[in-house]
């Protein structure tokens, strides 16, 4: 998949009396974050507001072509024992439009940061705990409509400090053979997915 930074938006209004269009477009000059390359692109306003998309922000383009904004971010697979049974924590999102759909935490990858410590520094700041990030599991690649998702997950464990919400609405810990009890988040059905496919392949055949 191509990354594009929006390196110039043009005339909000380009191009739409003389061609008759319905409604107004931009111009974005779109440069490809790999080669340099610039690439002009037509679009539609609404779809800019819709989507947060502006001047210096990252996009990519569905299979169909449709251009979404392009958000990384990073997600924590924080595993546990207890009862002697392997468990997973997961937290109900707070807020927006998928308010009480629930993931597992982490966040956004600032500028200069490693994945593995974006999800430390997540993890602190909404969970008040220190974490040890493990082996990597996957990148998530999803199309929400209002933006596209690209999220590196990592098995994680607790390694001083609780677990204390501050953001999310609540959490559980889900038996790691069962993790289909509560509603997730499109893109976090995905990592259940590549958990219950790793999970099998290291089952031994009997």
């Amino acid at each position: 998949m191509k990354i594009y930074s929006v390196k110039q938006i043009l005339e909000p209004d380009y191009g739409c009396e003389d061609s008759g269009r319905k409604e107004p477009m931009a111009l974005l000059v779109l440069e490809d974050m790999q080669s340099g390359e610039e690439k002009p692109v037509e679009v539609a306003e609404k779809t800019l507001s819709a989507q947060g998309i502006t001047e210096g922000k990252k996009v990519c383009f569905t299979a169909s072509g449709e251009i979404r904004k392009y958000v990384r971010v990073v997600a924590a697979v924080i595993c546990d024992y207890k009862n002697g049974e392997q468990v997973v924590f997961s937290t109900a999102r707070g807020y927006g439009s998928y308010k009480g759909w629930w993931e597992f935490p982490g966040g956004k990858i600032e500028k200069g940061e490693t994945p593995q410590q974006a999800l430390k520094r997540e993890i602190r700041e909404e969970l008040t705990a220190e974490i040890e990030v493990g082996e990597f599991i996957k990148t998530i690649e999803y199309d929400y409509p209002e933006f596209h998702l690209s999220m590196d997950c990592y098995w994680c464990s607790v390694k001083e400090g609780h677990l204390t919400l501050l953001e999310h609405e609540a959490a559980r810990w889900l038996p790691l053979d069962n993790l289909r009890q509560v509603n997730w988040l499109p893109a976090d059905v995905l990592v259940v997915d590549e958990i219950e496919r790793i999970r099998e392949k290291d089952v031994p055949d009997e």
